[in-house]
C-alpha cells in the first residue's frame, strides 16, 4: 500500500513508517553519493558518517508523516494542505535543532513546509509529480 492509498489522517502508524521508509532509503542513497565524493580517512569515520545522516533522515521523514496525520486528526480537515506545511515544518525544526541553529531550522522549516504544502495542492489538483508524461 502506498502513501497515497491511506486516507488522510487515518492510520498514523502506517502513513509514519511509509514516510520513514522512503526517508531511510534517500538518506542510504544521499549517504553513499556523499561518500563517494568525500572519501573518510577510515572505515569508523564511514560508518558514523553513514548512520548519523541515514537516521537523521529517517527521523525527518517519521516526524513528517506522524505530524501531518496528527494535525489532520485535530484540526478535523484532513485534505488540507496546511497539514502538510505543518509537518514539513516540524521537521524542518528538528532539523534546526539537530544542528544546534536556528536559522537553519527557521529556513528548513519554511522550505519543507512550502515543498509539503505545493505537493499536496499539487496532488489535490491531479498533477503528476515526478513522473514522466504519458503518450
Amino acid at each position: 500500500m502506498g502513501y497515497w492509498d491511506v486516507p488522510e489522517g487515518t492510520d498514523c502508524v502506517e502513513k509514519t513508517w511509509i514516510t520513514t521508509k522512503l526517508a531511510t532509503a534517500l538518506g542510504l542513497v544521499g549517504t553513499a553519493y556523499h561518500m563517494v565524493a568525500f572519501q573518510p580517512d577510515t572505515a569508523m569515520e564511514g560508518l558514523q558518517r553513514a548512520g548519523n545522516t541515514t537516521v537523521t533522515m529517517a527521523a525527518l521523514g517519521a516526524i513528517f508523516g506522524m505530524v501531518t496525520c496528527l494535525s489532520a486528526q485535530a484540526r478535523e480537515s484532513p485534505d488540507d494542505p496546511v497539514n502538510y506545511f505543518i509537518g514539513g515544518c516540524a521537521s524542518g525544526i528538528f532539523l534546526g535543532a539537530r544542528t544546534h541553529n536556528a536559522m537553519t531550522g527557521t529556513s528548513a522549516c519554511l522550505g519543507l513546509g512550502a515543498l509539503a504544502y505545493f505537493s499536496k495542492v499539487a496532488k489535490k489538483e491531479g498533477w503528476t509529480i515526478l513522473t514522466s508524461p504519458k503518450l
